[in-house]
């Protein structure tokens, strides 16, 4: 028996999922999308002084979700300079190989690092460079979901992307997500259709989780948890609920 087939049988399918109502939306949203017939490309955003937690877990969830699929998913790091080595909060370097592409993904995620030290390579450096905002501004279209999670949600914004759309960030930047005009939810993922957001580090397992319930299914969240050894956490809302 191969890894997928061990995987898939090992799901447990009548397991308990967050906001079920917004759930059961998302699924049906999902199977009546287009262009599901092709893999699904995730972007991951690297930076210097990114935080290692907040791109890796996500990098994980979206990897390995093809194993509880039937639709391919291609994960990759890009980096808005084109291929290189990116050296991350706690020192941890990371080649790159993949350079700016939005055109080519249907989902980018954005994590955070370095909110707290204004003064070295993170989040902060990023907003005052300000390439990367505004790549990440121009970089919006249909059929194209940005997401973000802990800091990176401060990127969104200095973008322009959460000014009056539901949103959350880490809980030390949530002022001044909303001072900046973002319309604060008590949630760990808040999902505004093509704006999703998450909270703090640890978050982005369950910011990936609900995009990979939203757009794979719920069988290939489900699976992921169990292989994961991990059960989604916290309160996701969704503006699908209120229509």
């Amino acid at each position: 028996m191969n890894r997928r087939t061990l995987l898939h049988a090992t799901t447990a399918l009548g397991a308990v999922t967050l906001t079920a109502g917004a759930a059961t939306r998302a699924d049906a949203a999902a199977s009546e999308a287009p262009g599901h017939d092709r893999p699904m490309r995730v972007h991951v955003v690297m930076f210097d002084g990114v935080e290692e937690l907040d791109f890796s877990a996500p990098y994980e969830v979206f990897s390995a979700s093809g194993y509880f699929t039937g639709r391919g998913v291609e994960t990759r790091y890009v980096t808005l300079d084109g291929p290189r080595t990116v050296k991350a909060a706690y020192g941890t370097r990371l080649r790159v190989d993949h350079g700016w592409a939005p055109e080519q993904a249907d989902l980018l995620v954005v994590p955070g690092g370095g909110y707290a030290r204004r003064e070295d390579p993170g989040v902060w450096a990023e907003i005052r460079r300000g390439s990367l905002p505004r790549a990440l501004a121009a970089a919006t279209r249909p059929g194209l979901t940005v997401s973000a999670l802990c800091t990176g949600v401060m990127l969104l914004s200095a973008a322009g992307l959460t000014s009056g759309r539901p949103c959350t960030t880490h809980h030390r930047a949530r002022a001044d997500l909303e001072r900046q005009g973002g319309v604060l939810k008590s949630a760990r993922v808040v999902d505004d259709g093509d704006l999703v957001t998450a909270g703090g580090v640890t978050s982005g397992l369950d910011l990936a989780l609900w995009l990979v319930r939203r757009e794979l299914g719920a069988d290939a969240a489900v699976g992921l948890e169990e292989m994961l050894e991990y059960e989604a956490r916290g309160t996701v809302w969704t503006a699908r609920s209120n229509r």
